[in-house]
């Protein structure tokens, strides 16, 4: 009889504990990685676009954190960010000097879990 009070006691606050992290935390149930990176690159501008679809409710607490730009391996730029400028997708614009036959890759890491990467061979 004690077992059971000591199992039921158990799964009862186990059950409490869930419900009140659910409720103080919602957006940490809804989290989730970037959908997708798409890279564009303008040769005659030397611009880099980077297009990113990361669907989030909480902007400001549930965004895209960081976007790291590498160029043949090399890491060049990491911009970071404290929201992100629309709920689902949006796009942020580079200048990059870059040549035909470059590598251009980009890693768009989410504030909460996740990253997605894209990879451009400029001039193909």
């Amino acid at each position: 009889m004690k077992r059971t009070k000591d199992v039921s006691t158990f799964i009862f606050g186990a059950v409490l504990v869930f419900l009140m992290f659910y409720c103080v935390y919602p957006p940490l149930i809804y989290a989730d990685p970037p959908q997708d990176v798409k890279l564009a690159y303008d040769l005659n501008s030397q611009t880099l676009t980077v297009t990113i679809t990361h669907k989030s409710s909480f902007t400001g607490f549930h965004y895209i954190r960081s976007v790291e730009i590498k160029k043949n391996g090399i890491g060049i730029i990491t911009n970071t960010y404290d929201s992100q400028p629309d709920p689902t997708t949006f796009a942020y614009n580079h200048k990059i000097s870059a040549a035909s036959g470059d590598t251009l890759e980009v890693t768009a890491t989410c504030s909460i879990v996740g990253n997605k990467s894209a990879t451009l061979d400029v001039g193909k």
